[in-house]
């Protein structure tokens, strides 16, 4: 069940804001939704964009411009929160802003404190879909996925470990080799334990060279990117 939070005129076409109960998070979330003008007339291709770290839902929403192009095109934009929220949510216990609270990094956690919320990877190929299905104007089978940095990961691996799920998928600046960096050795280590082997399933390097799909796929990464 979807709660409407806000709702405005954008480009012809609505973007709006909901709140729904999560079975797979086990906590309330938000996501942003902009829904082009030819969803008035019926269902529309979807986009998923997903967040980087310390991000939100909202975003995309208000920095990225892409509902002029969403609204020419015909598509709507589904933009998840990039982590589980909420009292009772554990975040990085040394406080710092790569880690916990907005940095999900979109897979299921198995390690203790982490593993009863932080299944990012479920809720955003799994249980979201399902309940934008039902409650909006969205043609099924006619879905992409897109992020940025944190998100980009999370577009490529997700794409890449469900063949045939999407479109095309596309990233920008993402992180791509997380298992070589100290964000993703710092977020893998704590949501997946400490062996690297399980790690390299949530890689996108290692995914692509096991790949045997044909998938539509844009990776822009700027020369001035000081990462």
């Amino acid at each position: 069940m979807l709660e409407l939070l806000a709702n405005q005129r954008c480009f012809g076409g609505e973007q709006r804001r909901y709140k729904h109960s999560s079975d797979t998070l086990q906590c309330d979330m938000v996501f942003s939704a902009f829904l082009p003008p030819q969803a008035e007339r019926g269902p529309v291709p979807v986009v998923y964009y997903l967040s980087g770290l310390t991000c939100t839902d909202e975003n995309m929403v208000a920095k990225g411009g892409a509902q002029r192009k969403a609204a020419e095109l015909g598509l709507a934009i589904i933009a998840p929160d990039t982590s589980p929220r909420g009292e009772g949510v554990p975040d990085d216990p040394d406080g710092g802003w790569d880690f916990g609270l907005g940095a999900g990094f979109y897979l299921n956690a198995t390690q203790p404190p982490w593993n009863q919320h932080y299944h990012m990877y479920d809720y955003v190929l799994n249980e979201l879909p399902g309940l934008v299905s039902q409650e909006l104007p969205i043609a099924t089978g006619q879905t992409s996925i897109m992020g940025h940095s944190m998100g980009g990961h999370g577009a490529l691996t997700i794409a890449l470990k469900n063949p045939g799920r999407f479109r095309s998928v596309s990233a920008f600046s993402p992180i791509v080799a997380p298992s070589e960096c100290p964000w993703g050795e710092k977020a893998f280590s704590h949501y997946l334990g400490s062996d690297r082997a399980l790690w390299l399933e949530h890689d996108s390097c290692h995914l692509m060279r096991q790949s045997t799909h044909q998938l539509p796929m844009l990776v822009d990464q700027g020369d001035a990117d000081n990462f």
